[in-house]
């Protein structure tokens, strides 16, 4: 049996070698490495796929929520909601543009922000929203974007885990994640659904007006060269993760088609078992799995992830603090407002996922995971 690993991109990689290989040796022939053409038909090319009309790339997934916020004449004390049961990346860039992350609890099946917590921690202050779709699945848009029209709030989606996910409102319309907001983040950090071999991110909005002033933000706050209108960042995709991500776009519905196979076996294996619980598949959201998370029920999640790793098996558990507990974010908070948090912290361990899991790799996972929970 092959190596299992938490992602294997290596072999991801293999299958497509001579094809990327001759990409990126273009590019290098061609010296245009920073805004090159390739850069501006990957963005092409992601409009097309996600539907939206301008997608402005950028260095990192950070980053774009950054320059997503810097995007929205946002100031110092605004208060922004969102979850506590999330990657810190989400609050950190909230607290360097001095804005107040209001952290609230997510649902306890599908790891999301709770809309009814959104509801309650809106003041006069706050001024956006930024729902993390987590795991590999959206959001509860529809009940968000409610909220968000009748209070007159932004909508930033973090979407670094949900790329290629389709959420579907109650009167039809589908639209893909990181869409549906004021404006989308997302990240193609390399283990992510759609990867670079490096550092990249990209913007998502249908507003023109934001699309503007979101590039030139991410260009020093020129529009014009040496016109410097405004306070701006240097983030850019470079052409080479541009040209690996030109490759790999075409190829991503059927890497999260691989994903859900890997992850229906894993359900099949554990339905009935009475300390476990499999991810839930929200009803109006495709689920992409950018992560495979179990929550177990017995209070030996710790105890299972340690077995897993003497059997060669990784497990990870994201996320093991709160995100209100964490010493750069500490907030005083009543446990009572944080139940589903803090029994995710718990409960959650995250399985291997990626496209090139065989089922010899699933089974002896699935076996090993059976084995310690029957004991």
């Amino acid at each position: 049996m092959k190596k299992i690993q938490m992602v294997d991109l290596q072999s991801q990689y293999y299958k497509i070698k001579n094809e990327l290989d001759n990409a990126v040796l273009n590019v290098m022939d061609s010296a245009a490495y920073i805004n090159g053409p390739e850069v501006k038909l990957f963005q092409q090319e992601l409009e097309n796929y996600l539907g939206v009309k301008h997608v402005i790339p950028c260095a990192n997934g950070t980053d774009a929520l950054q320059i997503a916020l810097m995007a929205l004449g946002l100031e110092e004390g605004d208060e922004i909601i969102t979850a506590d049961f999330t990657f810190a990346a989400t609050v950190e860039v909230i607290h360097l543009l001095k804005l107040k992350a209001v952290l609230v609890d997510v649902d306890y099946d599908t790891f999301t922000i709770d809309p009814e917590k959104i509801k309650a921690a809106i003041t006069s202050k706050t001024k956006a929203i930024i729902p993390v779709h987590l795991f590999g699945q959206c959001a509860n848009m529809e009940a968000i974007l409610k909220i968000a029209n009748e209070h007159q709030l932004f909508v930033i989606e973090d979407n670094a885990q949900a790329i290629g996910s389709d959420f579907t409102f109650t009167n039809g319309e589908t639209k893909k994640s990181g869409t549906m907001g004021t404006i989308g983040t997302t990240s193609f950090f390399p283990s992510k659904n759609l990867g670079c071999y490096g550092d990249g991110g990209a913007i998502f909005t249908n507003d023109d007006e934001i699309a503007h002033k979101i590039r030139g933000i991410a260009n020093h706050g020129m529009y014009e060269r040496y016109y410097h209108d405004e306070v701006g960042v240097n983030s850019r995709l470079d052409s080479i993760q541009a040209v690996i991500l030109r490759k790999k776009l075409p190829l991503l519905d059927t890497y999260n088609e691989d994903r859900r196979w890997a992850a229906d076996f894993y359900d099949e294996a554990f339905k009935d078992h009475e300390h476990i619980l499999t991810p839930k598949r929200a009803e109006n959201s495709s689920h992409v799995f950018h992560q495979y998370t179990l929550r177990i029920l017995n209070g030996k999640r710790n105890d299972l992830q340690k077995f897993l790793m003497e059997k060669e098996i990784p497990a990870m558990i994201y996320y093991p603090v709160a995100l209100r507990k964490q010493k750069a974010y500490y907030q005083e908070s009543d446990p009572k407002d944080f139940v589903n948090t803090d029994k995710l912290l718990d409960q959650v361990i995250s399985l291997p996922m990626h496209t090139e899991l065989d089922e010899e790799q699933i089974k002896y996972i699935t076996d090993s995971v059976l084995e310690f929970m029957n004991k």
